[in-house]
């Protein structure tokens, strides 16, 4: 009987970074998860939706002849910028510029946190600590080089507490899994703890109304004096949406984002209807590490309060990632 990939094993936020007992606990990657396999020559490598990504990471396909035959891997692909910083924005401009110029460019690596099958045994039935030490041992055993990257795991809390330091080249934080657990495709059976961060913005536009605002879009003023911007919220509360009403203005003749328009993001291409508001309004919201090379937040921003003790000026400036 074929063998085919199973659907990826999924995660479930929590709130706090605490390793339990009878867990272990990965870095979190920022990159596109992705499962690839092996067997008799042919290579797939498969995004967690299902989409074919050889075509776009040549070099991953390519460098596949390294890993055992009948061999499966779940992973995350990533890329680093020259400043040893996950770049995100390249990855997903890799997806879109297939070929090995783009490969050359910027090289993608696979970095393996789980093991699907061995040498034509499916191990997605063993507990992960013997998944992880079968892992580590064709990593030993292959001395797998270049693209192949074993993603790092640990049971002791203060190697947890370093890794949530290293926000700053692009993790997101952790995942925590229960040594005795299969791989159970589809079920979110994983926990993961996102680093998050309090950071200030100016409210450009809104959507719903003024009277009753559902979303804040947010906006920064980059270094030659643009309002950029730069993410939307969650949707707000009630007692949120009815503080907020009362700080904002209709936007005037003039505004920054007149002639605008925003999609609705985070996977959505649908346009969203929103209203202008004047830029004065400065609030706190609670966003995570991710960023794309504009300095977009790529993921929903938390309302946490407004800050009307605070104007425009006092936002930190836009400024993107180093390159």
């Amino acid at each position: 009987m074929t063998w085919t990939l199973p659907q990826p094993m999924l995660t479930t936020p929590v709130s706090v970074p605490d390793l339990r007992p009878g867990c272990a606990a990965e870095p979190k990657w920022d990159g596109f998860r992705a499962l690839v396999s092996v067997d008799a020559g042919q290579v797939v490598l498969r995004s967690r939706r299902g989409t074919e990504m050889g075509p776009s990471f040549p070099e991953v396909v390519a460098g596949a002849v390294q890993l055992p035959d009948a061999t499966a891997l779940d992973g995350e692909l990533v890329v680093w910028d020259a400043a040893g910083r996950l770049a995100f924005e390249r990855l997903q401009n890799r997806l879109a510029r297939r070929g090995t110029g783009a490969a050359q460019e910027w090289p993608a690596h696979f970095v393996a946190f789980d093991l699907l099958r061995l040498s034509g045994t499916d191990t997605t039935r063993w507990p992960y600590r013997r998944r992880r030490a079968a892992l580590e041992s064709v990593f030993a055993a292959r001395r797998l080089i270049a693209l192949w990257a074993l993603c790092p795991s640990t049971n002791e809390a203060d190697v947890v507490r370093e890794w949530l330091t290293w926000a700053s080249v692009g993790m997101e934080g952790v995942v925590f899994k229960r040594l005795d657990d299969a791989y159970r495709p589809s079920v979110r059976g994983w926990q993961k703890y996102k680093v998050r961060e309090t950071s200030e913005a100016i409210v450009g536009a809104i959507t719903g109304s003024l009277a009753i605002p559902r979303t804040l879009l947010l906006g920064r003023y980059d270094d030659g004096g643009g309002l950029q911007y730069v993410g939307r919220t969650t949707t707000l509360a009630q007692a949120a949406g009815a503080a907020v009403a009362g700080l904002l203005a209709a936007g005037r003749r003039g505004h920054p984002w007149t002639g605008w328009s925003f999609s609705a993001g985070w996977g959505s291409q649908e346009k969203l209807n929103v209203t202008l508001v004047e830029p004065e309004l400065v609030v706190e919201v609670g966003v995570d590490v991710a960023r794309d090379a504009s300095g977009l937040w790529r993921h929903p921003a938390r309302w946490h309060r407004a800050r009307p003790d605070l104007s425009p000026a006092d936002v930190p400036r836009l400024t993107s990632p180093p390159h």
